[in-house]
């Protein structure tokens, strides 16, 4: 548990960018809302010289940048993560708008690490990388003409945060610690590795059976107890199944 100022703990987290100027105007958009935790997923050009330009006066944020190779490493120890996307799917999880989105990771952000996600500029993100999101949150922008530029995305999405760190959202009171990233996805393997062993699953022709799970686990919210009695029960009917 990490208590204080809840922008601290919020990490924007952009997955495979491609455009360095992007990069460095993301900086530069959340320092001028007081978020400095910056996280990147396998980017194309970074460090780079027009990153630095655009950042202006955000430097030291880029300089202080988490770059890493997939995105459950960049989410492992956050309890939330929030998807940004406009894209309609089929099998979504929750969806909101930035605002209310806003309101609930500063409530969490208050004594834990949460994380918002946007995906690459071209194409977004993809399914699998949303389905490791607990919930989604889009702009509720012109319906004839959603598209924005990354950069202009994460600066409403980071004023939005502030605004609600200024107006004083209340911190939501965990009784118990609750679940990180990581740990959610232990569980998602251990739950793969026990369906496939037991026959229940077939990954030759899983359907949509794994993304259906994910989608439960991430609106569970689960505890951290709740994971270990989880993954016990499972170690347990496992058992005979590798005799």
């Amino acid at each position: 548990m990490i208590q204080g100022d809840p922008l601290k703990n919020i990490r924007v987290v952009l997955t495979q960018p491609s455009h360095p100027g992007n990069i460095g105007a993301t900086a530069r958009a959340m320092k001028t809302m007081g978020l400095g935790a910056l996280y990147l997923v396998n980017p194309r050009h970074f460090p780079h010289a027009e990153a630095a330009a655009r950042a202006s006066g955000a430097l030291d944020v880029l300089e202080r940048a988490t770059v890493c190779t997939s995105l459950p490493e960049a989410l492992r120890d956050c309890v939330l993560a929030v998807a940004t996307s406009s894209r309609q799917r089929e099998l979504r999880h929750d969806v909101m708008s930035a605002r209310e989105a806003a309101r609930a990771i500063v409530s969490d952000a208050a004594a834990y690490p949460v994380a918002l996600v946007f995906g690459n500029e071209t194409s977004g993100l993809s399914s699998e990388e949303a389905g490791l999101c607990n919930w989604w949150a889009y702009v509720p922008a012109n319906p004839e003409y959603a598209s924005l530029n990354l950069a202009a995305a994460v600066q409403i999405f980071a004023y939005e945060l502030r605004m609600a760190a200024v107006e004083g959202t209340l911190a939501r009171v965990a009784e118990f610690a609750p679940a990180t990233s990581e740990q959610v996805e232990q569980l998602y393997r251990h739950f793969e590795q026990t369906m496939i062993e037991s026959g229940f699953l077939d990954p030759a022709n899983p359907k949509r059976l794994l993304p259906r799970l994910r989608r439960l686990l991430a609106r569970a919210r689960l505890e951290s107890d709740e994971v270990n009695i989880l993954r016990g029960f499972l170690k347990t009917v496992g058992k005979p199944l590798l005799k």
